[in-house]
This record gives C-alpha cells, structure tokens and sequence, in this order.
C-alpha cells in the first residue's frame, strides 16, 4: 500500500508532460499564421529549428554520449525522418490543400501510432481501448468538418492531402525509432540528437533549394521564436520524457491536444469562430486522453 503513491508518481508526470507537449504543439498554428505574414514556408520551418536548436545545443554538449554503431543507425533515422522528412512533407501539403483537409489528416497520427506500436513494439491494447482510442479521430473529424464551409478560395487536392498523410506515416515511424532508443539512452539525450541532427540536415537542404532572408518585423521574429522555443524545443522534450515511460500507444492520444489549443487560440486571439461540431470534438478528444491518463502503465 505505502509503495503505491510512489509509483503513481512518474505516471502522473508522464501524462502531465505528454498533454503540455501537445498543448505546446498547439501553439504553432498561431504562430504559424503571424510568421506565414512575411515568411516563406522555407523560411519559416528553417528559422523554427534554428531557434530550437540555440535552446537544445547546449544540451546536447553538456549530455554528450557516445553511441554504438547500431544505435547511431537508428539516432539518424529517427532524425531524417522526423524533421526534414516530415515537415517538409507536410508545410508542402498544406500548400497544396485546405486546413480542414490537413487537421482531419493529421488526426490519424494516434491512430497510426497505436497500429504500429502493436505490429512493431508489440504493445496490445483491449478492444474497449481500441474503441476509446478511435474515439479520438472523430474529435479530429468533427473540428476539421466544422470549418467546412471556408470563404477561402484554396481548396483541398489529393495531392496535397497525400503529403501530410505522409509526413504523419513519417511522424509515428520517428515515435517508434526514439521509443526504440529510450530502452538504452535517456529521452533528454536522443530528443537533442534528433532534433539538432535533423535540423542540420534541414538547413543544408533549405539553404541549397533557396538562400533564406533575414529581414523580418519583430511580431515574425518573435512568431519563429515562439514556433522554436515552445512549440519545438520544450515540446519535444516534454513529449519524449513521457513517451519514455508510457507504452507509445496511450501516449498518442495527448497528440490531440494540438488541434485543440490551435483552435482556442484562433478563437480567442485571431476572433475565429467555434462551431457546436467543434465543441464536440473536443469532448471525444479529451475524454481519451483522460481516460488513458488514468490507465498510463
């Protein structure tokens, strides 16, 4: 009995830490839509990890380890696929398709972490899980179709669509190469390894499809900043101090989150409207997330 308290505790952190990453994620989208006022899509994705790799850097030299050959396979795979893959994948989808489009497909990620956690990490969830899990998307669904009826004249395209579907096939397969590596190495370790090596390789790639620019107003700085700091950096290392001690299907799910907080703060800051299917999707997303909180191993 006395030992139970104990062992609630880094439960408890773990869920406290993967939902403030996914609220931290949110907030991208706000400053995302202050940066995109003079930034390139480049422009912005290579300032982002600039600054978050300012806050992680020294970090990384301070917990400086060496690898084994095999694991230093892994460390750069998890880094290719996690920053220039995905993101690139993804900011050229959302060129090319609608926000809804892109929110309902990034929605899956959960989805596709737990199917892949049970073909690869050999995790299993109970069919009631399964049930509660997908209960999740639906949120997604119900917040993407809210805002189905756009005055925008972009409209969505299969093209577009199938990137960001890919970078989220691209972003549950970096979930399970950092889980992989967490059995061996702290999560502080491999989230500034992966993101300050996939950083480096963006910025090569940026740099040579096109010189980025350097003069911007304060409020975009401040957006990059923001996107670096919070949404990268300190979400990234909250994520995968979580992720280390919870299984990496029930740690999906706090990735809902991000829809939600993006969506509190259109309404709140940039006055957009939150319909009554929004509303219940935040229900069906929270309501996993609380309900797996509670089960957290």
């Amino acid at each position: 009995m006395s030992q139970e308290p104990a062992r609630s505790h880094p439960a408890a952190w773990a869920t406290a830490l993967l939902a403030l990453a996914g609220c931290l994620w949110g907030t991208g989208f706000l400053f995302g839509k202050i940066a995109f006022r003079e930034m390139t899509v480049g422009e912005n994705v290579f300032f982002r990890f600039l600054f978050a790799c300012l806050i992680l850097l020294p970090i990384l030299i301070g917990k400086w380890k060496t690898f084994a050959r095999a694991d230093l396979s892994w460390l750069i795979a998890a880094a290719v696929v996690g920053v220039p893959v995905q993101f690139l994948m993804q900011f050229k989808g959302l060129q090319l398709t609608t926000v809804s489009h892109a929110s309902l497909i990034v929605g899956t990620l959960p989805v596709l972490i737990a199917l892949s956690s049970t073909l690869f990490l050999h995790e299993r969830l109970s069919k009631s899980e399964w049930v509660v899990l997908l209960l999740s998307p639906l949120g997604v669904l119900a917040i993407a179709f809210s805002a189905g009826r756009s005055t925008q004249a972009a409209r969505p395209t299969a093209v577009g669509d199938f990137f960001v579907l890919l970078s989220m096939c691209a972003a549950a397969l970096s979930v399970l190469i950092t889980k992989h590596l967490m059995a061996n190495y702290e999560s502080l370790q491999i989230t500034v390894w992966v993101l300050n090596i996939g950083a480096a390789l963006l910025f090569v790639g940026i740099e040579c499809l096109a010189p980025v620019r350097f003069h911007f107003s304060p409020a975009v700085w401040g957006a990059a900043a923001g996107q670096g700091i919070l949404a990268t950096a300190s979400a990234y290392l909250a994520w995968n101090w979580g992720l280390k001690r919870v299984s990496a299907s029930r740690a999906g799910v706090f990735l809902n989150f991000e829809p939600i907080i993006g969506s509190l703060l259109g309404v709140a800051l940039l006055h957009e409207q939150l319909r009554t299917a929004a509303i219940l999707g935040g229900v069906l997303i929270l309501g996993p997330a609380l309900y797996f909180s509670r089960r957290t191993e």
